[in-house]
């Protein structure tokens, strides 16, 4: 408990704020080529629920362009999702405007990812539990498919983080991250450019 409530907290603000300043001029560079290949905004920004089920405002560098139809309808994720945008998130540079999210106490750096809004009236009874801490930049599921894996395996995934949440645990899954990143792991599933939607768990709970 003093782990989650004080420790962790302290790693989060250290962590992110030197973060924010050493990879600045990354920050730079990518804003810079983002505001070119894609266009403005630059940044992506949607909410997302926290702890508690917690409206905040997620920030994520763009990865996708504006193309429409001739209705005006956004077309698909694997049309608007540019080779430039693959790099982005293959390389999860995409996530790095996360780290504000981080410092402003909205999400810590190990914690399950922050997903839909729509998602909440979706979950059974024992996934929503991965509300009970606060969400991360990456998790347990990151590390073991990110999204190569179902819906419900991520969830699996979230609670039993949750339940065995420690220091150990989060120097586990960042090591764990830091791996797959340089790998390129999960990056797409089976049958999406990104992730298919959750439609909710079959069969109940």
């Amino acid at each position: 408990m003093l782990y989650q409530y004080v420790f962790k907290r302290l790693l989060d603000i250290l962590i992110s704020g030197i973060a924010l300043i050493i990879l600045s001029p990354v920050l730079l560079i990518v804003s810079l080529l983002v505001r070119t290949k894609l266009g403005s905004p630059v940044l992506f920004k949607q909410e997302r629920p926290g702890k508690d089920e917690k409206i905040f405002t997620l920030y994520k560098f763009r990865t996708m362009t504006d193309e429409r139809d001739e209705n005006g309808a956004l077309l698909p994720d694997e049309v608007r999702l540019t080779s430039f945008g693959k790099m982005l998130r293959s390389t999860s540079l995409d996530e790095l405007p996360e780290l504000l999210n981080i410092f402003k106490g909205e999400m810590s750096i190990i914690g399950p990812r922050p997903l839909l809004v729509k998602y909440l009236p979706l979950y059974n009874e024992t996934q929503k539990h991965r509300h009970d801490v606060k969400p991360g930049l990456t998790g347990l599921a990151q590390i073991n498919g990110r999204n190569a894996i179902t819906w419900e395996k991520k969830f699996e995934y979230d609670v039993e983080y949750v339940n065995n949440l420690s220091f150990s645990l989060d120097c586990k899954i960042f090591w764990g991250t830091v791996r797959a990143v340089l790998k390129r792991e999960g990056i797409s599933s089976a049958t999406d450019a990104t992730m298919e939607a959750f439609t909710g768990t079959r069969n109940g709970d």
